[in-house]
């Protein structure tokens, strides 16, 4: 059973700096992409980030400059360092992943990570 656990939301003030991780867990033969979408209280998930398989990263505008999204394959891992955060990206934060597994190649999320941005 794979899993992808996510960890390193919390609180932070605007301008503040917080670092997400998303692990990979179970029988993995490969991870293409890995991405973090991001839900506000009545609002549709939206992409943040995206990283591909070679690490060529792609950001949503709200974010650029300010967030950097990373990846280690030898941990099947992919960060989210996010700095001079926003009260508007207060959201409960997701992973995602896609991976080859038996099965074949299957779309894994995280749980979700809450991050709260106080002005």
């Amino acid at each position: 059973q794979v899993q992808l656990v996510e960890s390193g939301g919390g609180l932070a003030q605007a301008g503040g700096s917080l670092r997400l991780s998303c692990a990979a867990s179970g029988i993995v033969f490969r991870i293409n992409a890995m991405g973090w979408y991001r839900q506000a209280p009545g609002k549709q998930r939206e992409l943040v980030a995206a990283i591909t398989s070679g690490s060529s990263p792609n950001y949503a505008d709200s974010v650029k400059g300010r967030f950097t999204i990373s990846r280690d394959n030898a941990k099947n891992t992919v960060y989210l360092q996010m700095n001079s955060l926003k009260p508007e990206d207060t959201a409960v934060y997701y992973c995602n992943a896609d991976i080859v597994i038996i099965a074949g190649a299957r779309r894994f999320w995280g749980q979700g990570t809450q991050v709260t941005v106080s002005s």
